[in-house]
């Protein structure tokens, strides 16, 4: 695999290197692609649920052909 390097602040290498242990990831990449994976799946989430709540599942009475 292809590497690179990011320049990110000593504050922030602390920062990932403490969720690296508590997420027990091996590596500050698996720990990166695992936030960015994560951050992906909550902005589908919320795409997705945007009538979450809002909306009753579909009964008989819905049926097209039984409307006039």
């Amino acid at each position: 695999m292809e590497s690179t390097t990011v320049k990110v602040s000593k504050q922030t290498a602390r920062k990932l290197s403490s969720l690296q242990r508590s997420l027990k990831t091996s590596s500050l990449d698996e720990t990166v692609d695992l936030l960015v994976r994560q951050h992906r799946k909550e902005l589908i989430n919320e795409s997705f649920g945007a009538d979450k709540g809002k909306i009753k599942p579909f009964s008989e009475d819905d049926r097209g052909e039984d409307r006039r």
